[in-house]
């Protein structure tokens, strides 16, 4: 079901933007960026959390780790990662397979600047073998996303 709806609202948003099925599971960052041929900080990594009573997905560039002290800046409080059952509950993805396509609920998409370094990036599409490839900015126009700094500085990306 959620590559289903990944793709119908790729159909709808972003018709010339081709999901990418692989046979093997590209459900980590190391897995995916094997699978596709670039370097792990290309992926597209979506991360959802809770802060206080609201919940929201960030997507960071796979290297990148969430630094607490910012997101505690960005959002107002402490946030905390969700259990495998919640976040696909809110966006109808299984973990592995998360992306800001085709959401279940209206969780609200934060990309990390970290995302900018790249011209493309690789995005899950809605399981744990599909990815699309497209452009940060793509990525935010699309998803009605924002552009927050909630990640540590990297050397990687």
């Amino acid at each position: 079901m959620s590559l289903e709806s990944a793709r119908a609202f790729l159909a709808r948003h972003a018709p010339e933007l081709a999901i990418v099925e692989l046979a093997d599971s590209t459900a980590t960052v190391e897995l995916a960026a094997q699978a596709h041929g670039v370097e792990p900080a290309r992926i597209a990594k979506s991360l959802c959390l809770r802060v206080g009573d609201t919940h929201v997905l960030v997507v960071a560039c796979g290297t990148a780790r969430l630094d607490n002290r910012k997101l505690k800046a960005a959002f107002g409080g402490k946030a905390k990662m969700l259990d495998a059952a919640s976040v696909e509950a809110l966006t109808g993805h299984p973990v592995g397979g998360v992306c800001p396509f085709g959401l279940a609920t209206g969780l609200p998409v934060y990309c990390d600047e970290s995302l900018r370094a790249f011209d493309e990036v690789l995005p899950a599409a809605g399981s744990i073998n599909s990815a699309v490839r497209l452009a940060p900015a793509h990525l935010v126009e699309l998803t009605g996303a924002q552009w927050v700094d909630v990640c540590q500085a990297s050397s990687n990306a």
